[in-house]
């Protein structure tokens, strides 16, 4: 027999593991010096954060997140680094000198910012009106208004995808 508190225990637990590994993996988009490595750093924090949405039961936006950022936007992403022809190695133009001091600021923001955040909503509750929310229904909020978007948007994804491609052709 399974209890609920056995189960909760199991998603924390779980958070815990995806919040860690995309914790590193976000560190290793910042700290790699090979662009590829730093998007496929960044394709598994989106994993990551897909991963977060099954664990909240939002498997349609969970989905739409691997569809739309790994799926879409990193493979524009991995067109537009495969393109330009940046300088590799050292720049003394591209390098910062004061990197100590913008992780000092990070830092600071960043315990400021959980601070208010653990101070203003330690007690807030989620609203939960008993009344449970389909991918029926979500796909519905979402494309019933906006399918034209939507699909406007994908033509100028392909437009986009064509174009690298005619850009990348040595003729």
């Amino acid at each position: 027999m399974v209890l609920a508190s056995d189960i909760q225990v199991a998603q924390n637990i779980g958070f815990g593991i995806i919040a860690l590994l995309m914790l590193l993996a976000g560190v290793g988009v910042v700290a790699s010096r090979n662009v590829v490595h730093a998007a496929l750093s960044l394709v598994l924090v989106m994993a990551g954060a897909a991963a977060l949405y099954v664990l909240l039961a939002a498997e349609f936006v969970a989905v739409t997140q691997v569809l739309v950022y790994i799926g879409a936007v990193m493979v524009l992403f991995l067109f537009g680094v495969m393109l330009t022809r940046a300088r590799t190695g050292k720049d003394s133009d591209l390098n910062n000198k004061n990197a100590p001091i913008a992780a000092f600021v990070s830092l600071l923001l960043f315990g400021v910012m959980a601070y208010v955040l653990m101070k203003d909503y330690s007690d807030t509750k989620l609203p939960n009106n008993g009344t449970p929310t389909s991918t029926k229904t979500v796909s519905d909020l979402i494309f019933k208004p906006y399918l034209l978007p939507f699909e406007a948007l994908s033509f100028l994804l392909l437009a986009a995808v064509i174009g690298a491609i005619v850009l990348a052709r040595k003729d």
